[in-house]
């Protein structure tokens, strides 16, 4: 039950979805894996939106080359864990709800752990590595995946249900080349992670039509976006027969 300040906080959206959406919302865990150009935005509208739990993951530290896109951290921030800067700005902006900040990296080792008992999860890295380590123990977990990416004024998402969608292996069979510098402006990880909030606002619930089957794409020079068919691959490394 919400009290009075909290019906009048998401009075915009409960007369979109009523007080039973708003109350899912409410109970809903969500890992974020990334606090970074897209793990911002998704964190601050998933707060703004009243997710119960937000998990925040990562294990870099704030650079002044972060701060053209990184929204959720400013000047004073470079040199502080990217999840303890992110957090208090979470915090601040809704303090009704629990924010956990990981300092760590995700691999094969803690993926399982980091990941239990979560709702979703939102794929905010920034390396092919870390996000085929998140689609594999969403599937194994059974828990959607949110996911996105982005490069210069381009970007792309999609949200995968385990069993049902294609699998990030699926889409993506091998890595694209590692960069030493990816190019990125700003308004491109603020466009695809409020895409991928706006999904796991959809998921919890149950609201509109998800991204499952389609692949996402935001053409940032020609301001233009498209969606492709993507289908699940019976010999895919991660979900294919027999393999989950």
């Amino acid at each position: 039950m919400f009290t009075d300040r909290g019906l009048e906080r998401y009075q915009r959206q409960i007369a979109l979805f009523g007080v039973e959406a708003q109350e899912q919302l409410a109970r809903a865990r969500v890992v974020i894996v990334g606090a970074g150009g897209l793990g911002c935005p998704v964190a601050l509208y998933l707060a703004a939106a009243g997710i119960g739990e937000i998990r925040l993951v990562d294990g870099d530290i704030v650079d002044r080359t972060n701060l053209n896109r990184q929204v959720l951290h400013g000047d004073r921030d470079v040199g502080r864990a990217k999840v303890e800067s992110a957090a208090g700005k979470l915090r601040a902006q809704n303090p009704e709800i629990r924010v956990v900040a990981t300092c760590t990296t995700v691999d094969d080792e803690n993926a399982a752990l980091l990941v239990s008992g979560a709702d979703l999860i939102v794929d905010a890295a920034d390396n092919f590595a870390v996000r085929y380590t998140l689609n594999r123990v969403a599937l194994q977990a059974g828990v959607p995946l949110v996911h996105g990416a982005v490069r210069g004024f381009d970007g792309q998402a999609t949200t995968i249900i385990p069993g049902r969608t294609a699998c990030l292996e699926c889409i993506f069979p091998v890595a694209p080349p590692v960069e030493a510098v990816t190019p990125v402006v700003g308004t491109t990880p603020g466009i695809i992670g409020l895409i991928q909030a706006n999904e796991a606002i959809k998921y919890i619930t149950g609201t509109g039509d998800l991204l499952t089957g389609r692949l996402l794409v935001w053409d940032g020079h020609a301001a233009t976006m498209t969606t492709l068919p993507v289908e699940r691959q019976e010999d895919c490394s991660a979900c294919g027969i027999g393999r989950c």
